[in-house]
């Protein structure tokens, strides 16, 4: 995990410009480099490193003696580089996995590179013999990126939004910055001048397609068909294939553990590996929650039964209200469910940073919306609309869960690592039949939790536990976390500033107090911005005000059970 900034064709001082790029100092606290391009004095590069792989000789941009004129500035993990190098005979330079790219480009192009790549990336690669210029993204925007290009070609590209914002350029004084789309390449012209033109956009993997990259797993063909013991028994192959796979590191692993079936089968799984390939230290598991909260209560039992080290973090009301601005500056949203789940993970990632030495967490994001996890799916009119919705959740992860994940964790310079969202398993996954994807007996994600029931990895009441939001289960069953939040945002925000939230904020207006008031911490950093956010993450097929899964009636009804 780590933190990318380029500019190309900037007409402003770029040692002014770079001032920008120590927004994002957090995602890299290890080491950090400038670099300009040779030939190209408006053009340059900006690197925040945490050293996850090769401490000698993995800062970037990443240069080689083989291939002079290319520069790679990547964040993220490719986890198939080993496998690349032995299918294509590449002689690596470095230890780092993402050398792996200027080999794949050289060899076949950029399509051929986005599409083999197995792993989490968005990576910036400048090609001066050629002069073009490449962006990329994984599939699921698992590793984020942002970019601002002009009409007259200066092109800034970030990790985060918040190095950009305020770049200045002079033919315009409001600089429109977008989050790159997950799964897309772009390919841009370099001009002499340093200034850019994009040639073109392209989707280079649909997450329902089976990965390009498959030919080299380390898992084979899978048995085909769809009899259950079979479907079964290859999702447990493949999850367990995904977490090993994320093994990959040269720092401390840890796990976040809520204590839902997510972040349990991830951490049950985890340390299984870990045992089975000798790593000497324990496991470290970290759950967070208010006192006797639900989430703590659970994960107590997982940890217990796999024998991690835990960690509870346990926090007030207090201490959540008070990290809110942070959480929003952090996040680049405004979106409901996604500030209130963000505040604990925000809160637990600043002490594994304070007072652990992991570095590489996992975690289960990813497997409500691949899965059918959200209780709302109790309600979908049929199979075939609740893999629709399914498929739509994916592909807006990156904008909703897997952005929280992203942030709140890099914000302590962390490094996350997600299963749930490996190419593989994910494809797999939805290429079951509708039907067999969906909540059966009252119980969600039943598929996977039918799969690991004679696994004895999990205790059966964890197996078996209902969805539990994160911002809910961190908070007691007596009163939510959102009514936490509520009751202090009632007294910050009055009914006059409500009923005028429309004038104020035109596009997606606040309807509720507590929305008004992420909205209003939001654009007092990044004003104007609101279009980074689509639309209000909200459940489908009721008649929901609130997000939180506590106020639907299926919950209510599960937790009186």
């Amino acid at each position: 995990m780590c933190g990318i900034w380029a500019l190309f064709g900037s007409d402003e001082c770029l040692s002014v410009q770079c001032l920008s790029a120590m927004k994002i100092a957090h995602r890299g606290p290890d080491a950090f480099r400038f670099e300009n391009v040779n030939g190209f004095t408006n053009c340059c590069f900006g690197f925040h490193r945490l050293a996850v792989v090769d401490q000698l000789y993995g800062m970037q941009p990443i240069r080689v003696k083989k291939f002079p004129y290319l520069w790679l500035c990547y964040n993220g993990e490719i986890y198939n580089f080993k496998q690349l190098q032995k299918q294509f005979g590449f002689e690596y330079q470095t230890l780092v996995d993402g050398e792996v790219i200027l080999h794949l480009y050289n060899r076949g192009g950029i399509e051929q590179t986005a599409s083999m790549l197995d792993g989490v990336f968005a990576f910036i690669l400048l090609d001066t013999a050629n002069r073009k210029v490449f962006l990329g993204r994984d599939t699921y925007g698992v590793r984020p990126l942002f970019k601002v290009l002009t009409d007259d070609g200066f092109l800034g590209v970030c990790s985060e939004a918040k190095g950009l914002i305020n770049l200045k350029h002079s033919t315009t004084s409001c600089l429109k910055v977008e989050p790159f789309l997950p799964g897309h390449y772009e390919v841009l012209d370099l001009k002499p001048s340093g200034k850019v033109a994009s040639v073109e956009l392209v989707k280079f993997h649909s997450y329902k397609d089976e990965p390009l990259h498959a030919v080299c797993d380390t898992v084979e063909a899978l048995p085909s068909g769809f009899d259950l013991e079979t479907v079964k028994s290859n999702i447990r192959i493949l999850l367990e294939n995904a977490v090993r796979k994320r093994l990959m590191a040269h720092r401390r692993i840890g796990c976040l553990l809520s204590g839902g079936l997510d972040s349990s089968l991830v951490a049950a799984v985890l340390l299984k590996l870990m045992k089975e390939i000798n790593i000497s230290y324990p496991l470290q598991t970290f759950a967070i929650g208010m006192e006797n909260s639900p989430d703590l209560l659970a994960a107590r039992k997982v940890a217990a039964h796999i024998g991690s080290e835990h960690h509870e973090v346990i926090f007030n009301s207090e201490e959540g209200i008070q990290a809110i601005e942070e959480v929003i500056f952090s996040l680049e949203t405004y979106d409901i469910t996604t500030v209130r789940a963000s505040i604990g993970m925000y809160l637990v990632s600043r002490y594994i940073r304070k007072k652990t030495d992991s570095v590489v967490i996992f975690s289960g994001e990813g497997s409500d919306e691949l899965t059918q996890g959200y209780i709302y799916f109790h309600k979908a009119p049929s199979a075939e609309e609740a893999a629709e919705e399914s498929e739509r959740l994916l592909k807006e992860l990156y904008l909703f869960d897997v952005l929280r994940a992203d942030r709140t964790t890099a914000a302590h310079g962390l490094e996350l690592r997600v299963p749930f969202l490996d190419h593989r398993f994910t494809s797999y996954y939805l290429s079951l039949p509708a039907e067999l994807r969906i909540p059966k007996n009252g119980i969600e994600k039943y598929l996977l939790r039918q799969s690991f029931e004679d696994s004895n990895l999990l205790p059966k009441e964890i197996l078996w536990r209902p969805k539990e939001a994160f911002s809910d289960g961190i908070a007691s069953v007596k009163k939510s976390w959102f009514s936490i939040l509520q009751d202090y945002i009632d007294q910050q925000v009055d009914d006059l500033m409500l009923e005028k939230a429309a004038e104020k904020y035109p596009f997606n207006p606040p309807k509720t107090k507590e929305s008004y008031y992420y909205r209003q911490i939001f654009e007092k950093h990044y004003s104007g911005q609101s279009n980074w956010l689509p639309h209000y993450w909200m459940p489908r097929w009721v008649k929901a005000t609130d997000p939180s899964a506590r106020t639907l009636k299926h919950y209510k009804s599960a937790a009186q059970e």
